[in-house]
């Protein structure tokens, strides 16, 4: 079972490639053919029985917005170039009769954390997205497309110094930036692996502040001190980094068994969009789902 998280790919589809790629009535269709190229090249290597595709409805906004305005207000508001070419990102997902699933409350995370979680068989996420990893079992896989790397819980903990049933502790000490999650001002990833390796959790470590000054960690009065002016911070921003796993999803994300792909569908799709007929041919040729 394939869950992609399809930002990360409409993302490097829209900063990688030239809007000069146009279509009908001069529409830029760079990120279709991204995201096109990628879902080709996904669904040629692993040829998955099931798959679904996570979209998100707002790029810079969701209902954790509610807890803490901040979230995201480091993110430029999308374009409306960007904005419509998801929406055909979706359309084509659905036309090559795979599930696509968007929320207009939950982020592409929550979406693919509530299907990792029902799932009855091993799951491969698809993303370079490090708060993913909170949501790894034993056999499950984190897959960066991009670069090929897979990382199994074990190659989690080997690249963070954090298991995965730790992430999110460990992402509520440091923060994350990159969604603009504060964490504990003055505490890094190094720092934050360390503290969880020796207390385990978040509330053990808030436990007994005191015995964090003994730790065999460089300045760790210093690191007491901090954590405890951030406490506040350190359980918001583990709130803001724990993925949603109770999704209301619709009826179609029941089966996640790709469906056959019908050629009158694809061509009209991109006879709609004025998409080339390389990429046509392309489409056209993917493999069948087994059967």
């Amino acid at each position: 079972m394939l869950l992609v998280d399809a930002s990360v790919y409409i993302f490097r589809a829209y900063h990688a490639l030239p809007d000069s790629l146009r279509g009908r009535d001069e529409q830029p269709l760079n990120v279709v053919y991204g995201f096109a190229d990628f879902l080709c090249g996904l669904i040629d290597h692993s040829q998955p029985g099931e798959i679904a595709v996570a979209f998100d409805e707002s790029l810079e906004s969701s209902f954790r917005n509610e807890r803490y305005p901040a979230y995201k207000a480091n993110r430029e508001t999308a374009p409306a170039d960007l904005k419509s070419q998801i929406r055909h990102c979706q359309a084509l997902v659905k036309t090559l009769g795979i599930c696509a699933l968007v929320s207009d409350r939950y982020e592409a995370d929550d979406i693919i954390g509530t299907l990792a979680t029902r799932a009855q068989v091993p799951v491969t996420i698809v993303s370079s997205d490090k708060d993913l990893a909170q949501l790894l079992g034993a056999q499950d896989i984190l897959w960066d497309y991009a670069r090929d790397l897979r990382y199994d819980p074990a190659a989690v903990e080997a690249k963070f110094g954090v298991r995965c049933d730790q992430i999110v502790d460990y992402l509520g000490l440091m923060g994350d930036a990159v969604d603009n999650i504060p964490g504990v001002p003055g505490i890094g990833a190094k720092t934050a692996a360390a503290l969880l390796q020796s207390k385990q959790t978040l509330d053990a470590i808030y436990a007994d502040l005191d015995s964090v000054k003994t730790l065999p960690i460089r300045g760790a009065k210093g690191i007491a001190a901090k954590l405890e002016s951030g406490k506040d911070s350190a359980f918001m921003s583990r709130e803001l980094s724990q993925i949603v796993t109770d999704v209301p999803l619709p009826a179609s994300a029941d089966n996640l068994l790709r469906q056959p792909a019908k050629a009158q569908a694809i061509s009209e799709f991109c006879d709609d969009l004025g998409i080339g007929s390389r990429l046509l041919q392309r489409l056209s040729a993917l493999p069948e789902p087994a059967a």
